[in-house]
């Protein structure tokens, strides 16, 4: 495991941070430990954003873990994604309080707006749609965040307006 240390640093609020070409380094660095498999998919997805098939291939290679093995760790864990993210990330909070507010009407209109279904991206790679258990602001029910920006009390007007501030009009039918 020591050959994976070295993809962190701790950066100047003394969190710890993935290395520049971290991916790289650590397959560079690999000597047959048990255990690495989940730490090389941690910085590849930091490096890609997703975990691209080649990748899949390449940590075979060196690891001599089957592709097959490794696409089974990649679905079993919702951290790793297999396609590209879109630009922005907007994510609809399922908690209780939403829930009961309205998120399933949020999650609708957006799923019309956008064309995709949750855990989708957009053909222009503009959003990704996901849901999540909860964003910790039950008292502004319903609630939604594209990137860190979080928007509450959501109505479907609201939503397309706030979706239409993230794309041109080209490339968001509202």
């Amino acid at each position: 495991m020591d050959s994976i240390k070295q993809i962190y640093s701790k950066n100047a609020d003394g969190e710890n941070e993935i290395n520049p070409s971290a991916f790289s380094m650590a397959l560079w660095k690999y000597k047959g430990e048990e255990g690495v498999l989940i730490p090389l998919l941690q910085a590849a997805q930091e490096q890609y954003s997703y975990i691209p098939e080649s990748v899949i291939h390449r940590i075979a290679g060196i690891t001599g873990i089957p592709a097959s093995e490794i696409y089974g760790v990649v679905t079993f864990y919702k951290q790793f994604k297999l396609s590209p993210p879109g630009k922005h990330i907007i994510r609809v909070c399922d908690g209780t309080a939403c829930h009961v507010n309205g998120s399933t009407t949020v999650l609708n209109v957006i799923k019309d707006v956008l064309g995709i279904e949750n855990d989708e991206t957009t053909k222009d790679r503009l959003f990704t749609l996901q849901t999540v258990a909860c964003l910790g602001c039950c008292s502004l029910a319903p609630v939604m965040m594209i990137d860190d920006e979080t928007y509450g009390r959501l109505s479907g007007s609201s939503i397309k307006n706030i979706i239409g501030t993230y794309g041109n009009q080209n490339e968001v039918t509202l």
